[in-house]
């Protein structure tokens, strides 16, 4: 019997008419297909913005500032201690001043950054997006590395003369008043993020000059770690696995790149679970389509399920032959919503190229890269495969369960 209910099933499934499939069937596979395939899609480029944005973000930023209350002394023992400790990647001498670049026509405050420029491209990923000059050129007197954002704020180009101006006090006979310096533009980045226009590099002797630093301090100790959302565990470990000579009585606190930009993937996550949310809407819809499908054809096989209980049929075989019906739709509209979704995904850079040749727009100019990323996370395509399906079953189910209700007595007196 338990063929007859798959052959009934897959009869019912199919058109009156001779087609493939019924019109609500169909219905029910394109919704389900649409459901499916837009969450692969939508949470595949999410998933790419998400790591290209965590490249070029945490690929500067610091994974793990090492700061002390005073001024770092014998800066560099510290750091060959600390990289050959387990976990730790690299660790540079980092000194961080907040500030105003200006120039006779404005100005804007920015972070400006204190780096051993001959050890940067072992910490950071900020060598590789150099479009003017290199951070070698830093070794210059007075120098400075901007972003291309910033220099066109700014309207400055390679070899203009900026001023900073740094919360730093200096005092002198005349009185006290914040460090200013004139410094010269010997390079531009562009990372097309918000560090572009936030983000200024000089080199860490200029730094000690501003801080009043003898050649052998520093301020705090970047360190980068192979293990990105635990490296304040790492830093700590760094701290306490030091020799205490070496930490000269210094207190030391530690700050990871979740403090300073934590919030950015916050938000990337919570916007990710709104649109996860929004679209399971469209999965949902698809399920009610199912279950509307299964109603249908309760209704217009009522006869036949009551000749069938007349000849011995029981209510679990008889369930069967609709809650097959269910899992045939909601199988078909999956697969092809995942063939569908990884396709267009794989592709979706061809897609958007002939979309921007149609309309003569570049629909990427408002985004730091200029192409699609994607990444196809497999746990989170079949976890979107088996919630579809989940739902798609109980919504064949439900009507599926009328069957059990229905009078063959009742249905052949009124036909």
């Amino acid at each position: 019997m338990s063929s007859l209910s798959l052959n009934l099933a897959f009869r019912y499934f199919k058109s009156n008419r001779g087609g493939i499939f019924s019109f609500t069937s169909f219905l029910a596979i394109l919704g389900l297909s649409i459901g499916v395939s837009s969450l692969i899609i939508v949470m595949s480029v999410m998933n790419g913005f998400e790591r290209e944005l965590q490249d070029r973000i945490l690929g500067v930023v610091p994974h793990a500032v090492i700061k002390s209350d005073n001024k770092i002394t014998e800066y560099q023992l510290l750091i060959d201690n600390i990289n050959q400790l387990d976990n730790i990647e690299s660790s540079s001498p980092y000194i961080e001043l907040q500030g105003l670049v200006s120039t006779s026509s404005g100005g804007r405050g920015v972070s400006i950054i204190g780096i051993d420029e001959d050890i940067e491209d072992t910490i950071s990923i900020l060598p590789e997006y150099m479009v003017l000059g290199s951070l070698s050129n830093l070794k210059q007197a007075n120098s400075i590395v901007i972003g291309t954002w910033l220099a066109a704020h700014l309207g400055v180009g390679i070899g203009d003369i900026l001023n900073i101006t740094t919360s730093d006090i200096k005092t002198s006979i005349i009185g006290s008043f914040p460090q200013s310096i004139k410094v010269k533009v010997v390079g531009m980045y562009e990372l097309r993020s918000e560090l572009d226009q936030s983000l200024v590099l000089i080199s860490h002797k200029l730094a000690q000059k501003i801080k009043m630093f003898d050649e052998n301090a520093t301020s705090s100790i970047r360190i980068k770690t192979d293990d990105l959302f635990n490296a304040d565990i790492i830093a700590r470990d760094a701290i306490e696995s030091i020799d205490e000579d070496l930490l000269n009585n210094n207190y030391f606190e530690i700050v990871t790149w979740k403090t300073t930009h934590g919030t950015l993937f916050e938000a990337i996550k919570f916007e990710k679970l709104l649109i996860s949310l929004m679209l399971f809407l469209i999965i949902g819809v698809a399920s009610i389509l199912v279950l509307s499908t299964i109603i249908m054809t309760v209704k217009s096989k009522e006869r036949e399920i009551g000749i069938l209980k007349t000849i011995g049929a029981s209510n679990d075989q008889l369930v069967k032959i609709f809650l097959y019906q269910g899992i045939l739709v909601s199988s078909i509209g999956i697969i092809s919503g995942l063939l569908f979704g990884i396709l267009i995904t794989i592709n979706l850079d061809s897609l958007v190229n002939l979309l921007e040749s149609a309309t003569s727009r570049g629909m990427l100019d408002a985004y730091f890269i200029n192409y699609f990323p994607y990444h196809l996370d497999l746990n989170q395509i079949f976890f979107i495969c088996l919630l579809s399906f989940i739902f798609s079953l109980f919504s064949s189910l439900i009507p599926a369960l009328r069957v059990n209700r229905l009078d063959p007595i009742e249905i052949l007196r009124h036909e």
